[in-house]
């Protein structure tokens, strides 16, 4: 399995310069609204589709979302 690195940003210039930063490198990103003192996201989208990644038949729930192998597995050809 190939290495990753997890990044965490926040805002659209700082993830542009941490894409920049990364142009050589295959990006997968996850966007999600951040979230109060609460816990609570002021994005409702984020809220409804927080535990499921759907992409086609497959798909990722809650945990699986951060094991870098299942998320490479969902984006390969085979």
């Amino acid at each position: 399995m190939a290495s990753y690195e997890e990044v965490s940003v926040s805002g659209y210039e700082e993830f542009m310069q941490v894409v920049e930063q990364h142009s050589d490198k295959t990006i997968f990103a996850y966007f999600s609204g951040s979230k109060d003192a609460e816990g609570k996201s002021w994005c409702p989208d984020c809220v409804q589709d927080m535990t499921v990644l759907l992409l086609q038949p497959q798909k990722l729930v809650e945990s699986e979302c951060l094991q870098a192998n299942l998320v490479e597995m969902l984006f390969s050809e085979d």
